[in-house]
């Protein structure tokens, strides 16, 4: 079974985690994209560390490597939908990063 990934859209018709994929090198977007299709493929049943649950329907998709990505999202209506997406460059997550996502889920659900 699949499931149903959605990238935020804003108003204006941007896609702010499309724009940060296609910014990245090839290998990064294979990594990214590879991950997306984990989400898509297995939906609820994916677990850490491809995941981890930060808040009621608020998620961290994990992409390790040397440079890590974070891809926060969230489930509404049993689709997912990808909201903000980084490069994570220090141990904690910087608060910035995590109040984009939770606005733009705001704007979701």
């Amino acid at each position: 079974m699949s499931w149903s990934v959605n990238f935020y859209q804003s108003q204006s018709g941007d896609s702010p985690v499309k724009d940060f994929i296609e910014k990245q090198d090839i290998v990064l977007r294979i990594r990214v994209a590879h991950s997306i299709k984990l989400l898509f493929d297995q939906g609820p049943f994916l677990k850490p560390p491809y995941i981890k649950k930060l808040g009621k329907r608020f998620y961290e998709l994990r992409i390790s490597g040397l440079i890590p990505i974070r891809i926060f999202y969230t489930i509404y209506n049993g689709e997912y939908y990808l909201l903000h997406a980084f490069k994570k460059k220090t141990q904690k997550t910087p608060l910035h990063e995590i109040k984009t996502a939770l606005y733009r889920m705001g704007k979701i659900i």
